[in-house]
């Protein structure tokens, strides 16, 4: 082989290296990110007055390649039916003034984004709630998706006032329910510009 040859040919081999290692630093920093989220929680009792909110500006970051989540809510973002409930909510229960936001962060197990298909999958998410500075650890189960480019995570989880000592007051205790379901549903686009 010539020396032009060779030059050549470490010259291609070195470009298709490189241009490998573009495309790897490219994808490594993709991020799947939905700032219009929603997390529904219900902690309704029979014959009582509804107790639900939802909150539709949730943003919620997931990094496909560490397979790691946050989510982040602003407490007054969440909206009753009876602008009352919303009141005492924010003022009495969660104090919002003070404890703002509800942040979650957790990992997916064994999540891979290229085994993703239009077909809904289920994951374990471990990870842990944060509310009024109070942490506590959950492991959602969720269903997964890949529908035309974004990624479709809804899931639910029980928690209770008290892991987050929120007090509930006798007279209303029974209009409570003991356990909150907690729903969410996030609709994740790729976001290169990490």
């Amino acid at each position: 082989m010539s020396m032009k040859n060779r030059m050549q040919q470490r010259f291609f081999t070195g470009f298709f290296v490189f241009c490998m290692l573009a495309v790897f630093a490219v994808h490594a920093q993709i991020k799947y990110i939905d700032k219009r989220g929603v997390i529904v929680f219900e902690a309704s009792e029979k014959f009582f007055e509804e107790v639900k909110a939802k909150n539709k500006s949730v943003t919620t970051i997931l990094d496909v390649i560490k397979n790691e989540i946050a989510s982040l809510a602003l407490i007054r973002g969440f909206r009753f039916k009876n602008p009352l409930m919303q009141e005492h909510f924010n003022e009495n229960y969660i104090e919002s003034d003070i404890y703002p936001k509800v942040i979650f962060r957790g990992k997916i197990s064994d999540f891979d984004l290229n085994d993703l298909g239009s077909g809904a999958k289920k994951f374990t998410i471990k990870g842990v709630l944060e509310i009024r500075e109070q942490k506590k650890s959950i492991e959602p189960v969720v269903q997964i998706q890949l529908i035309n480019g974004v990624i479709s995570l809804q899931g639910s989880f029980m928690v209770l006032p008290q892991d987050f000592d929120i007090q509930i007051p006798k007279i209303v205790e029974n209009k409570i329910a003991k356990e909150v379901m907690v729903r969410f549903d996030f609709k994740l686009s790729a976001n290169e510009d990490d």
